[in-house]
């Protein structure tokens, strides 16, 4: 008899991070299972930053990719030393709109930390999004001793990014 997990894993495409020791399957889709708990336990299951960095790099390879015409500057995020874009898609068949992001950088460390924000943000309503304190996680994950001034810069700069564009779906439905 197949098990749940079982039934994830067939309809989902993943893919397997291997370390000497630790066997870690990142979900990769449109619709990802991954929860930011997933990668709460991954990072624990790393021993050193070698393989945590080793591992946010593979997360961000798991981003949808994001259309040509996406890569604009209205999707440019300012303050960032990398070029990282964030794109905004409202649901608004809802009776409460989710916003859903896509994101992309031209620097692997910042798209695996993209790919944690949308773990964190992509999907949720503007309420949601405001009560999410992103900068605790990554505190919580050990990044504020294992960025540069620059990245944990440009990290504030895609939450900062995120939270506005929930304070003027917020105003908008008001």
């Amino acid at each position: 008899m197949a098990s749940a997990d079982d039934a994830l894993i067939a309809a989902e495409p993943s893919v397997a991070f291997v370390l000497p020791n630790a066997y870690i399957r990142v979900w990769t889709g449109p619709k990802s299972t991954m929860t930011i708990d997933d990668i709460r336990d991954n990072f624990a299951l790393l021993d050193d930053w070698d393989d945590r960095y080793r591992y946010v790099i593979e997360l961000g390879r798991t981003l949808a990719p994001m259309p040509e015409d996406e890569h604009s500057a209205a999707n440019k995020v300012q303050g960032c030393a990398s070029q990282v874009w964030l794109s905004k898609h409202v649901d608004g068949s809802r009776a409460v709109p989710v916003l859903n992001y896509l994101g992309d950088s031209d620097a692997h460390i910042v798209r695996g930390l993209i790919a944690i924000l949308l773990t964190l943000y992509s999907g949720r309503t503007p309420q949601e999004i405001m009560t999410i304190d992103a900068p605790a996680v990554f505190e919580e994950l050990g990044f504020r001793e294992h960025l540069t001034p620059q990245r944990s810069n440009g990290l504030r700069s895609m939450v900062e990014r995120i939270r506005r564009d929930a304070r003027e779906a917020l105003a908008a439905a008001s």
